[in-house]
């Protein structure tokens, strides 16, 4: 590609947008193409016009009935080789466009609010950013699953390249990490809405802000860099191919060219908003601006628009007005200002500013050190004896100061920005400009005199406030921060020899029939057969915890009782009551409990923490009893019952008391009603329960393998891929943590039983990265159920 010294300059103006281009994205097809959607709501498609610069309309598309914000590409398929657009709107939904045709292939319908930022990922993902606070993950046309977590409005989203690993940027001035629809990381820093998101490598990105400033990042939570140079807010970043320079737009009328981390070149446009930019594959900058015109720049000599051309562009520009409360400007008074004369003198850096007064006007001007020329870039309005006091507030390395001043210590040098608020102490502001800057102390009297003279009768008080937006100006909603410690304490031990610890006997599931399982521990299911048929999945009904000593359960709830408060002392009859309980539902018995016998129970499973684990394994056996589970889990009494149990989850809680609350969710799922209560409080239940995967007890890592396992298999019955999607994530999450075999195993017939059968859940575990997460299981020797189930899973992905 032929260059011009690696400066920028116009191509072509894009006409044909009515209103604002809000967003922009390069196309897959054609080659060189972009898309461009606008407050006009309409999306449109532009081709490269060869052989002359320019750009056509190809392809004009309608389905909002708002403003349309953002849009991106959905890569290429097999039923779609040109790829998709997805376009998003204030009227809260997202179209989905094929390339021949207006109206939307169809619409994702589910944010509460504006959706304002769009990302694609492999395998046909898509994610969504909303004002809703929330984003979410789409597959073809169903939502996958709903990240939830920022307090405001998530701005911007971008899903990185390795699989599974997602990014989100709020209002709430934070970035979020998610990985399999779960947050990992949470990035603090910058001090204003994050607005942009740029992806640099696997491990590294970029965000912009309205606090004027980009920051890179690791992945790990590190902030390597901050650049400055915007002095308003940011609004859009996209970063060039094959290397880590990229380019911002923002409310400073101003794209901004970064390379080698520093402000390469300013090229000022004659609109106040440059809402949106992206990089084409030749590296030609396309922006979208607030007069609804594209622009698009180019490095190379054969794509620059005609000298008539960049002296239109130019002629705009320089009768564009400039507001000095969104400038970089400073204070103005125009009594001090020069004339034309001024413009004589060279300017000693890219983008520098001066300002001039000719009959009667203030101008504004832009040095070029490629052009070596002044450019004027706009007539600066209310500016005739103006204060920044009356101008508002400006922004100077991501700060909002009441005053910048541009100091010149001397004629030939570099001038220099000196920040000024009001209440500062305009001596010790002096005293850290020099310091800062490495300037002579001898300079002291004269600053601190520089800033009193041009603040003279400026008090504190409030700026007026006109219209603001909710969301990016002054007056927007910005939520108060809180921090609270869960201290997790040390678990509590199981201590004595021989004495009763649930679950202690034995890890085996004993069959419910006289079939081998493969479930079933000892004695388990060894493959000899060449054949490798699949046994494993999909699992057709649930597994339960059946292992049982009802006499040690039963010795270990009179030895506690002693103990109990006098409330809640169980009688001898209640004692009796609960032993008859617990031979009707562990034996083959005609019998059904009582409901004095069950209101009992309940009376046990509300000791207290320290006592409760013997009624909580009473329940975990009787709970598979049709009447018993018909009891707790009819709608009458669910919430009441589930409630209960969520409360012995709680990572501060007792171990034994996690582990016979996981066990008897699982037992639920014998029984109609259970299901039916399992299935409705299903959210709660797996974010109550995967919140123990980071515990060292692997029974409780079985048991929450088990209880997805379980639900796996119900999901699998109904077909829910909304349902599949939270469950994919929750193997994806608990699988990177657990070490047991036996919580691997049942995790990975969770994930077969979960995709077989259904293409869409086949692509949702592939763009969660899942294949890459177990294909280490496939060459475990022992159990030899691991590797064989391990590799009928992969066949599939």
């Amino acid at each position: 590609m032929a260059s011009a010294g690696g400066t920028y300059r116009l191509r072509c103006s894009v006409v044909g947008h009515e209103l604002d281009v809000r967003g922009l994205s390069h196309g897959l097809f054609p080659p060189g193409g972009f898309v461009s959607v606008s407050r006009d709501r309409t999306a449109r498609l532009w081709a490269p016009d060869c052989p002359n610069r320019g750009f056509t309309e190809m392809h004009s598309m309608r389905g909002h009935s708002n403003f349309v914000s953002c849009v991106c590409i959905i890569p290429s398929s097999d039923n779609y080789p040109r790829g998709l657009i997805a376009t998003g709107g204030n009227d809260h939904n997202i179209c989905i466009f094929t390339l021949d045709n207006t109206a939307p292939l169809y619409v994702l319908k589910g944010h509460k609010n504006t959706v304002c930022s769009l990302s694609s990922g492999k395998f046909g993902t898509l994610l969504s950013g909303s004002w809703d606070t929330t984003a979410k993950v789409w597959l073809n046309d169903k939502c996958m699953m709903t990240l939830q977590g920022h307090t405001a409005a998530v701005w911007a989203v971008k899903i990185l390249p390795e699989q599974g690993l997602m990014l989100t940027g709020s209002a709430d001035k934070t970035i979020k990490l998610w990985k399999a629809g779960r947050c990992e990381r949470t990035f603090t820093g910058h001090e204003d809405c994050v607005r942009g998101l740029a992806i640099l490598s696997d491990t590294e990105f970029l965000s912009c802000a309205n606090d004027a400033s980009i920051r890179r990042w690791q992945i790990s939570g590190e902030c390597l860099q901050i650049y400055y140079g915007h002095t308003n807010y940011i609004y859009s970043i996209s970063v060039f191919p094959h290397c880590k320079d990229f380019v911002t737009t923002g409310e400073d009328r101003s794209l901004r060219i970064w390379k080698r981390g520093e402000c390469a070149q300013i090229i000022r446009l004659p609109a106040q908003s440059v809402w949106s930019c992206c990089v084409l594959d030749n590296g030609d900058i396309v922006v979208g601006t607030s007069d609804g015109i594209i622009r698009v720049f180019t490095e190379s000599l054969e794509r620059t628009a005609s000298a008539e051309e960049i002296q239109a562009f130019e002629n705009e520009l320089s009768q564009a007005t400039i507001d000095p409360k969104t400038s970089d400007l400073g204070d103005i008074n125009a009594d001090d200002l020069p004339g034309r004369e001024h413009l004589k003198e060279p300017g000693t850096r890219e983008g520098q500013t001066r300002l001039i007064k000719d009959n009667g006007k203030v101008e504004a001007y832009q040095w070029s050190v490629s052009e070596g020329r002044w450019i004027k870039i706009g007539e600066v309005v209310g500016s005739s004896g103006a204060t920044q006091q009356s101008s508002g507030r400006v922004l100077f390395e991501g700060k909002e100061y009441d005053y910048v001043f541009t100091i010149d210590v001397n004629e030939n040098g570099p001038s220099y920005k000196l920040p000024y608020n009001i209440s500062d102490d305009p001596w010790l502001t002096a005293y850290n400009f020099l310091q800062k800057n490495d300037l002579n102390a001898m300079f002291l009297d004269q600053v601190a005199k520089f800033i009193i003279d041009n603040t003279k009768g400026q008090t504190l008080g409030n700026t007026d406030t006109g219209f603001s937006d909710p969301f990016t100006g002054s007056g927007r909603y910005v939520p108060g921060s809180s921090s609270g410690s869960n201290a997790v304490p040390a678990p509590d031990p199981f201590t004595g020899a021989g004495r009763y610890v649930p679950g202690s006997a034995s890890n085996v599931l004993a069959p419910l029939s006289g079939v081998v399982d493969p479930f079933t521990g000892r004695g388990a299911y060894q493959a000899t057969d060449a054949k490798a048929e699949n046994i494993y999945f999909p699992k057709k009904e649930a597994v339960t915890f059946d292992q049982a000593n009802p006499t040690q359960i039963l010795g270990k709830l009179k030895e506690l009782n002693g103990s109990t408060p006098e409330e809640q002392k169980l009688t001898e009859d209640d004692l009796i009551l609960l032993e008859k309980l617990l031979f009707v539902t562990c034996n083959t018995s005609a019998e059904t409990p009582t409901a004095q016998q069950l209101q009992t129970l309940w009376k046990a499973i509300n000791w207290p923490e320290d006592i409760v684990f013997p009624a909580l394994d009473i329940l975990r056996l009787s709970i598979r009893h049709p009447s018993v589970n018909e009891n707790f889990c009819s709608e009458k009494d669910s919430i009441r019952f589930s409630s209960h149990l969520l409360k012995f989850l709680s990572r501060n809680g007792k171990q034994a008391n996690q582990l016979l609350a996981l066990r008897t969710l699982c037992n639920c799922f014998v029984s109609q009603a259970g299901q039916r209560l399992m299935m409705s409080q299903r959210d709660t239940i797996m974010s109550h329960a995967i919140e123990l995967k980071l515990g060292s007890n692997k029974n409780i890592h079985i048991a929450l393998a088990t209880l997805t396992l379980n639900y796996a298999v119900w999901l699998h019955k109904v077909n829910n891929i909304e349902g599949k999607a939270q469950c994919l994530s929750v193997i994806s999450t608990v699988i990177e943590v657990v070490q047991d075999l036996e919580a691997i195993f049942r995790l990975l017939v969770a994930l077969g039983t979960l995709i077989s059968d259904d293409t869409n859940a086949v692509q949702l575990a592939k763009s969660l990265g899942v294949d890459s997460q177990i294909k280490k299981y496939a060459s475990v020797s022992e159990p030899a159920k691991v590797s064989k189930c391990c590799r009928f899973v992969l066949n599939l992905l």
